[in-house]
C-alpha cells in the first residue's frame, strides 16, 4: 500500500473516531458509555500516526530530491534486485478501507432499533431465588427485565393487579393488534446486542422505533408466577418520550418526556 493512502486512512479514521466519540454522542449508538474514553484515545493515536507518517514521507522525499547518491552507490554498484512484484501497487481491496473511515465522518449508521429487535428472540432471563416486596408506588416504575421475572417466576403473585410503568422502543409484530415494548441491551458493542420484550395490548399501535412510556396492568393468561404466564401488558396510557442518551440499557430512572 502506498504511503499517501496509508496517511489518508489513518487521518480519516482518527477524525471519524473523534467526531463520533468526542464531538458528538454518535458512538453511543454502537458501544456502551464505558468504551467512549478508549475510542477518543484511539482517535488521537490514529490522527497523530497519520501526521507523523506524512511528515516522515515528506522528509524522505525531500532528502531524495536534493541529496546526493546513497552511500556506497556508484558506477560499479550492484543493481537492485526485485522479487517479481511491485510493492508500490495498491491492492484493490485496500481502497475499501476508505468506506468505513468516510462513513464515520459523513454517514453514521442509525442506532439499533425495531428492525434488529424483530429479528431476534427475546433474551433469556436468569432464574431468581426470592423476591423483595414491591414498593407501594402507583404506577410502579419497573424495568422490562424485572417485569418479566415477576410475571414468570414470582410465586407470590405480587405483580397481579398492580399498575406498572415501563419505557422502551416500539417494535411491530406480525398480524397487528399488539406490539412489543423493547429494550436492546449491549454488553460491549452493538455486535452482542440482545432484546428484552414485553407484549403490549393497546387501542392503537405507535410507529416503529418510537420511544414510549407505557402504564398498565399485566395481561392475564396461563398461570402467573410460572413460565406459562405471558409477558404482556394491557396498556392504560402510551406516551411518547425522547430517546435516552444511551438507550442500550434496561434500567431506571426513565427519561423525561
Amino acid at each position: 500500500m502506498r504511503r499517501p493512502l496509508q496517511v489518508t486512512l489513518l487521518v480519516l479514521s482518527g477524525l471519524g473516531l473523534l467526531h463520533s466519540s468526542l464531538f458528538t454522542d454518535l458512538c453511543l449508538r454502537y458501544v456502551k458509555p464505558g468504551m467512549r474514553p478508549l475510542l477518543i484515545l484511539s482517535g488521537f493515536v490514529l490522527l497523530v500516526l497519520g501526521i507523523v507518517e506524512a511528515a516522515v514521507r515528506e522528509g524522505g522525499t525531500g532528502h531524495g530530491r536534493h541529496g546526493g547518491p546513497a552511500h556506497g552507490a556508484g558506477p560499479h554498484s550492484e543493481p537492485e534486485h526485485h522479487h517479481g512484484h511491485d510493492h508500490s501497487v495498491v491492492p484493490r481491496v485496500a481502497w475499501l478501507l476508505l468506506l468505513p473511515a468516510l462513513s464515520l465522518l459523513f454517514y453514521a449508521p442509525p442506532a439499533l432499533g425495531a428492525y434488529t429487535a424483530a429479528r431476534q428472540p427475546a433474551k433469556v432471563i436468569a432464574e431468581q431465588d426470592g423476591f423483595d416486596p414491591l414498593p407501594r408506588t402507583s404506577p410502579l416504575p419497573i424495568t422490562l427485565t424485572d417485569f418479566t421475572t415477576r410475571v414468570q417466576q414470582d410465586r407470590s403473585l405480587a405483580i397481579k393487579a398492580r399498575t406498572v410503568q415501563m419505557s422502551g422502543l416500539v417494535t411491530p409484530v406480525p398480524g397487528g393488534g399488539s406490539w412489543d415494548l423493547t429494550r436492546i441491551i449491549i454488553s460491549c458493542c452493538a455486535a452482542d446486542a440482545q432484546s428484552v420484550k414485553v407484549r403490549i395490548y393497546s387501542g392503537s399501535i405507535p410507529s416503529a422505533n418510537t420511544w414510549v412510556s407505557v402504564t398498565g396492568n399485566w395481561h392475564p393468561g396461563g398461570k402467573l408466577g410460572t413460565k406459562s404466564a405471558p409477558v404482556a401488558l394491557d396498556a392504560q396510557t402510551v406516551k411518547k418520550i425522547q430517546r435516552p442518551s444511551n438507550g442500550y440499557q434496561d434500567a431506571l430512572p426513565f427519561p423525561s418526556g
